[in-house]
């Protein structure tokens, strides 16, 4: 018995069909749990507000690592997968100037977004830069620095999670002046962090020279070399860029969350995530993917039926399947 055959128009609208209705359930279930109890003060409103600021916070902080790992794989084509070592390392070194070297929060900052920038650009001369369009070799190189650095994170600041202390004038709730509530002002502030770094990184890579030479050393290296352009310097300092927006990430991260081994992976993951989603080689397209893997996350650990808050890793995944559904290349593949 033959099956019957499918039209190929509609095998192509089946996967948007299905993420299209797994979205509409998604959000009717959101505002269902949210504003079923009514807008009163007494009614479930104010916790969807906090975790909505929990999601754009930690939207902020995805983005600020992941506009890096954009700069190196998805701009540069160079697959890193040291990135999240380099979010660690910045972080660990901004908790312990703070810690134990008397540094006050922004030198500590200053200084670990330096260092990891020289990390990976150090990484980047020695390793990679002899490897250009070798992906599997890379990965492989990549991989074995973060082994490296994690190891040695491990013994020289221990298994135990930390936390930096924040400055003195973010170190309070502010508040929000709706329902009562306060929210921490340093979450804000990365907030506010993100939104800058975005606009001056769009700006920086469409409307500067620096912009163009690095758009054209990655669509033709030897062209731009003919016409006088010194490609490896181009890729170098981008390469820094991107390392160190890494480090400030682990800085703001080991602030407002913490600080542990096994985070360099989780945040690697993440921004893969990130890219992947949004499009290789896209900043618009890492805001896009950074906002809405930090709502997934942070509203499925709220809003999952009890019982299943533990699996809202699980909706990770789910959100980047339904998107490759819609968008095999990402929601801005191939734009810049």
């Amino acid at each position: 018995m033959r099956l019957p055959v499918v039209p190929a128009h509609v095998r192509r609208l089946a996967g948007p069909v299905v993420g299209f209705g797994v979205l509409a359930f998604v959000l009717a279930w959101v505002a269902y749990k949210a504003f079923g109890g009514g807008f009163g003060s007494q009614g479930s409103l104010p916790t969807f507000l906090i975790v909505l600021l929990n999601g754009l916070s930690l939207a902020g902080l995805y983005f600020i690592i992941a506009s890096g790992f954009t700069l190196i794989f998805g701009l540069m084509r160079v697959v890193n997968m040291a990135h999240g070592s380099l979010y660690l390392l910045g972080g660990y070194i901004a908790w312990s100037l703070t810690a134990h070297h008397g540094f006050g929060f922004w030198p500590a900052l200053v200084t670990a977004t330096l260092v990891g920038g020289c990390v990976g650009l150090l990484m980047h001369q020695l390793l990679l830069r002899w490897n250009l369009g070798q992906d599997l070799r890379q990965a492989l190189i990549t991989i074995a620095v973060s082994i490296i650095l994690a190891d040695q994170m491990l013994v020289h600041f221990g298994g135990i999670a930390e936390t930096i202390s924040p400055p003195g004038g973010l170190a309070q709730s502010v508040q929000l002046h709706v329902y009562g509530l306060q929210y921490p002002a340093f979450r804000l502030f990365v907030l506010g962090a993100a939104v800058v770094l975005a606009i001056a990184l769009w700006a920086g890579i469409r409307h500067t020279e620096f912009g163009v030479l690095v758009r054209a050393g990655v669509d033709d290296r030897w062209m731009s070399s003919a016409v006088g352009t010194n490609v490896q310097l181009v890729f170098g300092v981008t390469f820094f860029i991107g390392s160190a927006l890494a480090a400030l990430g682990g800085v703001f991260g080991g602030t407002m969350l913490s600080l542990a081994p096994g985070q360099d992976s989780t945040f690697l993951l993440s921004s893969l995530v990130v890219v992947i989603i949004g499009g290789l080689g896209s900043l618009v397209g890492a805001a896009l993917g950074s906002l809405l893997l930090g709502l997934v996350e942070q509203l499925s650990t709220i809003y999952l039926p009890s019982g299943y808050t533990n699996y809202s890793i699980v909706l990770t995944f789910a959100l980047l399947i339904v998107v490759l559904a819609v968008r095999p290349a990402g929601f801005f593949g191939g734009v810049r």
